[in-house]
């Protein structure tokens, strides 16, 4: 018989192979292979099991996968509610490996699948104000500063609660410098056999000297690293096997090999035995290698802790407190209370507290937390402001846009968190690597024993165990698994401090293989902010200003950047806004609706086409002059018949050039498409030198190339900012929004510039290179350093230089190795992007 199944709770390889081998072993199953991507187990049996079976079989196991009937619906509860710490994380925990995908715990502990320690999640909220209390009387908390009620003495900041990151860094430094302690003494009592006339042995004969060293070795071991072997033990039950599997096995033979000889000494052939008949023992390669690894661990620690610093940092730039202004009346309020419209005076050097815009005055405001511009910006009334930027040294008013998590600050915050936790593809590499590495490891471990216990010089059994040893020790997988999401982290927190928001880490790593960029015109290349520059009239009987009044009319209802410029501008003519309404959007063409009881249709010639209206040569030749100039030039519709038209320029933006000169300096192929006109595109294009463009594209022209292109074979990049460019966007390799442009296209890209020009492309590749040749460099250190050192350890050089690889040293170096990998990733933070 043969079933199929929906698995519940996998996240990776070492998942599916752990439930296939669980649903395996039961009774009856007579084959049993399950498809990761689709969650799915095919079983196959004897005769007929009931599924009670194997959902006691995976509960039995841990109760972290569950099997279920195909199609059942089904309720999980992987996370617990649990009361939040008082503290700087989330109480939400997470493998820095990532090696179960997003999942997360909610206590802290090791990983099951790696055996690291899990790292807390950073609290995305800013932290909350400071709380003050009594030094005589803690039970006395406020919210800000006085005296206490009961002794009247002046209250003081409270201490924060440590953050998990922190209490697991004291933790463990407390435990390494108890195994330093018991460590020492054995390692000075071992050493010393190296010296003449032992001076100990005056003291105590060997015998003697080998239980003291016993004794000082229970604290290391069954203390300050006793979670190695916890770890080790259910690394063997689950058969996720990692590096604490090594090291358990490692130094757990080392250990109970010299209880084992000074309890049973007679057992042992005189290979191993000393002069004085004693059994040769290995406590202290058992302590320092524990002891070192446990350094490893302890250095880890506190260098994860610098790997999430960029979230760390912008979490910083959040204010607490603003002042709120109510009836001309200023109050100071927390940052949790600012409603939307609400009316905030921001005072010189004073955070921005949200998202607004300003309603009276003016100022300049350091953007180069978010844009990663050190120049200040120049602001004045209607003009946008973000939160956690820096006011200069003038007061303004601004009104509440967006508060909370809506603020732009609270979404890079958010972003950069997300994606700093995805997979880049070429973790598949390390993944596939290390599901093999621990198996081939214990064999070579147990084929060196056998070589060298055969064809070794006396003593052979003493080398063969302790190359055996060094081979466990030194191997190290972490090093291979944390090359990858280390070095996402930091480059992705890089990357939002200069402006360039990563969503996930997939996007860094096709950005670095792009090799065609698309880019739109209106918002990407200029700057988004059009003019009108005129209102002319092709019909005698209708002004100029009854031209201006139907469309501004008309437009009063959009909110394209093009008709609130035609809006504004009729507001500055004062023009009287005629009755509009059965308004409607034609995407890339134009507008069309109802004023006074008159068809209007405002756009471009496809607009006049959809509105059958006659474009004549004398109208053509008229836009076309101003077309030539790089101006956008709509006309105007009246009951079919075109009566005038309007003409917006748009500036193009200062960086434009130099941007798409450098990555065409770059080897990337450079395209615009618009949606505007022939001659308008190619004004543009001639001004950039760009020799390939597209113009009349709609949408779905726009979505057209991309997939052409990419038939092509070429991996290609689309820079957008509107709701027309989302389409493309979301088709390309890799989505790039313009952090001035709409939601939509924001939410459609890989990739999000603050700023909103072409320079922060030449950012994104920089960065996507830096980030990938940083992944390559550490999986090269990772792989080398264990092709070598393994065959070291075996004891390759020894036939021909007399070299041989202490277990402790290799201890040194296994710890080292994993330090090293996030060492390098650490360096992308000084990399100039």
């Amino acid at each position: 018989m043969k079933h199929t199944y929906h698995i519940h709770g996998m996240t990776c390889n070492g998942c599916r192979n752990h439930v296939e081998q669980t649903l395996s072993k039961i009774e009856g199953v007579t084959n049993a292979s399950v498809d990761l991507e689709k969650a799915e187990a095919t079983i196959e049996m004897q005769a007929h099991i009931p599924i009670e079976k194997f959902q006691d079989a995976l509960k039995a196991d841990g109760g972290r996968y569950s099997i279920h009937q195909n199609g059942e619906h089904h309720h999980t509860h992987d996370k617990k509610k649990v009361e939040q710490p008082k503290a700087k994380g989330t109480g939400t925990f997470y493998c820095p490996m990532h090696c179960e995908g997003d999942k997360t715990y909610d206590q802290p502990g090791d990983c099951p699948v790696c055996g690291m320690d899990l790292v807390e999640e950073v609290n995305l909220k800013a932290t909350s104000n400071t709380q003050y209390t009594c030094p005589m009387h803690p039970e006395i908390v406020k919210d800000e500063l006085g005296s206490c009620p009961i002794c009247g003495m002046d209250l003081v900041p409270m201490e924060p609660d440590l953050s998990a990151e922190e209490k697991t860094y004291k933790k463990l430094l407390k435990k390494f410098w108890i195994a330093v302690a018991f460590t020492l003494p054995i390692f000075i009592i071992a050493m010393s056999e190296m010296l003449p006339n032992n001076p100990l042995y005056d003291v105590l004969e060997l015998k003697y000297w080998n239980w003291i060293q016993f004794a000082l070795s229970i604290p290391v071991v069954f203390y300050a690293t006793w979670m190695f072997f916890e770890r080790a033990y259910r690394s063997i039950k689950t058969w996720n096997l990692n590096m604490f599997t090594l090291i358990g096995i490692g130094a757990g033979v080392a250990w109970l090999f010299s209880v084992f000889g000074m309890l049973v000494p007679d057992f042992f052939p005189n290979q191993f035995k000393t002069e004085a008949g004693t059994v040769h023992v290995y406590f202290e390669a058992a302590t320092v290698i524990l002891t070192l690894v446990l350094l490893g661990q302890v250095l880890e620690a506190r260098a994860h802790s610098k790997t999430n610093s960029a979230v760390k940092e912008l979490l910083k730039l959040a204010p607490n407190k603003a002042v709120k202004v109510v009836d001309g009346e200023e109050q100071e309020v927390a940052i949790d209370e600012i409603e939307l419209g609400d009316i905030l005076r921001v005072k010189p050097g004073d955070k921005i507290p949200v998202d607004g815009v300003i309603t009276e005055g003016e100022t300049s405001i350091d953007e180069s937390m978010i844009t990663g511009e050190p120049i200040p910006v120049n602001k004045s009334t209607d003009d946008k402001v973000s939160s956690g930027t820096i006011n200069g040294n003038q007061s303004f008013l601004m009104k509440a846009e967006k508060v909370g998590s809506d603020t732009l600050l609270s979404q890079i915050i958010q972003m950069v968190n997300n994606a700093s936790r995805s997979r880049a593809p070429i973790q598949k590499l390390a993944d596939t690597v290390s599901g093999y590495f621990v198996p081939i490891v214990v064999i070579i471990a147990a084929v060196t024993f056998g070589v060298w216990a055969i064809w070794g010089p006396e003593p052979a059994y003493v080398y063969a165990l302790v190359n055996a040893i060094a081979v466990l020790i030194i191997a190290c997988p972490c090093a291979l698994g944390l090359a990858t999401p280390m070095s996402v982290m930091v480059g992705v927190g890089k990357g939002a401090q200069n402006g360039v928001l990563i969503k996930n880490a997939e996007a860094l790593e096709k950005m670095d293989k792009v090799d065609t960029l698309i880019v739109d015109k209106t918002g990407t290349i200029t700057e988004g902010k059009p003019t009108v520059e005129t209102v002319g009239s092709f019909d005698s009987k209708i002004t100029e200003n009854e031209v201006l009044q139907f469309i501004a009319s008309l437009n009063s209802q959009s909110e394209h950047p093009l008709a609130e410029a035609t809006v504004k501008y009729g507001k500055e003519q004062n023009a009287e806004f005629l009755k509009a309404d059965g308004f409607n959007a034609v995407t890339g063409k134009g507008v069309e609706g109802k004023v006074n009881g008159n068809e209007v249709a405002l756009g471009n010639a496809k607009m006049m086409e959809q509105a059958n209206a006659t474009l004549t040569e004398a109208m053509e030749n008229e836009a076309q002059s101003y077309q030539k100039q790089g101006k956008t030039v709509s006309y105007l519709a009246i009951d079919a018949n075109i009566v005038g038209y309007v003409v917006i320029g748009d500036k193009i933006k200062e960086t434009s050039a130099k941007a798409i000169k450098d990555l065409q300096n770059k080897g990337i192929a450079v395209i615009m498409l618009t949606g505007d006109n022939h001659d308008t595109a190619k004004a543009v294009a001639d001004e950039l030198n760009l020799a390939d463009f597209q113009a009349s594209m709609l949408p779905e022209n726009k979505l057209q190339e991309v997939e052409k292109l990419q038939e092509q074979g070429k991996v290609v990049a689309m820079a957008g900012d509107g709701i027309n460019d989302a389409p493309a966007l979301a088709k390309s390799d890799v989505g790039i929004a313009m952090g001035t442009g709409t939601d939509v296209a924001i939410e459609s890209a890989a990739i999000t510039l603050v700023k909103g020009d072409l320079h922060g492309i030449v950012k994104a590749r920089n960065l996507s290179e830096a980030v990938m040749r940083n992944i390559k460099q550490n999986l090269f250190f990772a792989m080398i350093y264990n092709t070598l050192g393994i065959p070291i350890a075996a004891g390759l050089l020894y036939p021909f230089f007399g070299i041989l690889l202490s277990p402790m040293i290799a201890a040194l170096a296994m710890s080292f190795s994993s330090v090293s990998v996030i060492a390098n990733s650490l360096r992308l933070k000084s990399k100039n992007i």
